[in-house]
């Protein structure tokens, strides 16, 4: 299985940098056995039948992208200098990984000022990442994040703008409650509260597990042998009511399908076993076609990058070959790609619209 096996050609412009207004008005693509179909995320009350449940990631993501000056006692005065950072993963003494730049003039001892009152040391120094110790209690970090920070856009966007007051609200989903992510559960930015109640109102239960995304997420996969790929840990939660809520629901003939790839990684993890159990912990795993999916019936996902894990994701529960074609007519279609694009409704059993 190798890596150019999961490419595809995509047109930049096709790269969205704002998401559909009002939320749920973006584009679904409902890929089926045999069947492909245009739609929009307002109709998956269509698609979604009676007794299905849907799993929904509820981390959020902090303000991890940082502007601040770098303090330095030196003899000439030069101690002075902007840099930046990007907050990656947070460490059991409070302290944090962090991309920063320009990377090689940091060094460990160094303070930062980043305004707002946030200041931090250096403690620590890769070959790609520096450790941040906080000044500030960590029980007061999250305002002071949110006072000093900005939203951690995904490169692609990036390079194409800059975060800005409109990204607080649409780079969250409305449902997140747990801080501590560093990039979004992506599919989740399509649901708003309409659509909320009428898949309530369908009779469409949900779950709540909770998977913080890390920036490995938009890591490249750089081996051509993809299964000697290593994936990158993400801290997550799936508490006994969601396993048993889960439970009775394929008991009773329902669908379980996740809203996105991270809701999808941490409960086939937590079924890792043979069934789904309570989990806590690390999870590094890696879906690439051959996995044997032991909960999911199905995924609501957004549109994935070229040779990434996450095309492989979605390949492995729909194949290679028909994900790749359903890419093209994407493609054709001009639907809008990756974290602020369209979406899609991968059903590997079929069903048609519910």
């Amino acid at each position: 299985m190798k890596l150019s096996d999961f490419d595809f050609q995509l047109p930049e412009e096709l790269i969205a940098t704002r998401p559909a207004v009002p939320r749920s008005s973006a584009r679904l693509m409902v890929v089926e056995p045999g069947r492909i179909s245009d739609d929009r995320v307002t109709d998956l009350v269509n698609w979604l039948r009676p007794g299905d449940r849907l799993v929904l990631n509820d981390t959020k993501v902090i303000p991890a992208r940082l502007t601040g000056t770098r303090l330095r006692a030196t003899a000439d005065g030069s101690g002075r200098a902007r840099c930046e950072f990007t907050l990656t993963e947070a460490r059991p003494d409070g302290s944090w990984k962090a991309l920063g730049k320009p990377l090689r003039k940091l060094r460990p001892g160094d303070r930062i000022e980043f305004g707002e009152g946030l200041t931090a040391t250096v403690t620590d120094k890769g070959e790609t990442e520096v450790v941040l110790a906080f000044d500030s209690a960590s029980g007061d970090l999250q305002a002071a994040l949110d006072a000093a920070g900005q939203m951690p856009l995904p490169p692609y966007i990036a390079a194409k703008r800059a975060p800005d007051a409109r990204d607080r609200e649409d780079y969250q989903s409305i449902w997140a409650r747990h801080a501590g992510a560093v990039a979004a559960p992506t599919a989740s930015l399509h649901f708003d509260a309409p659509l909320l109640e009428a898949l309530r109102a369908r009779g469409v239960a949900f779950s709540e597990v909770t998977l913080h995304v890390g920036a490995g997420t938009f890591l490249p996969v750089k081996v051509e042998d993809v299964t000697t790929h290593r994936m990158h840990a993400e801290w997550g939660n799936v508490d006994p009511e969601v396993v048993e809520a889960i439970r009775e629901t394929k008991a009773q003939g329902g669908r379980v399908i996740p809203v996105g790839t991270t809701a999808l990684r941490l409960i086939e993890t937590a079924a890792r076993g043979g069934a789904i159990a309570p989990f806590r912990g690390e999870t590094d795993i890696f879906i690439y076609p051959g996995f044997e999916f032991r909960v999911a019936d199905g995924l609501i996902t957004n549109f994935h990058l070229p040779q990434s894990t996450l095309l492989m994701l979605v390949s492995a529960m729909m194949g290679r070959e028909r994900m790749l074609s359903a890419y093209a007519h994407a493609v054709r279609e001009r639907y809008r790609f990756f974290s602020y694009g369209d979406a899609s409704l991968l059903l590997p059993g079929g069903g048609g619209r519910g």
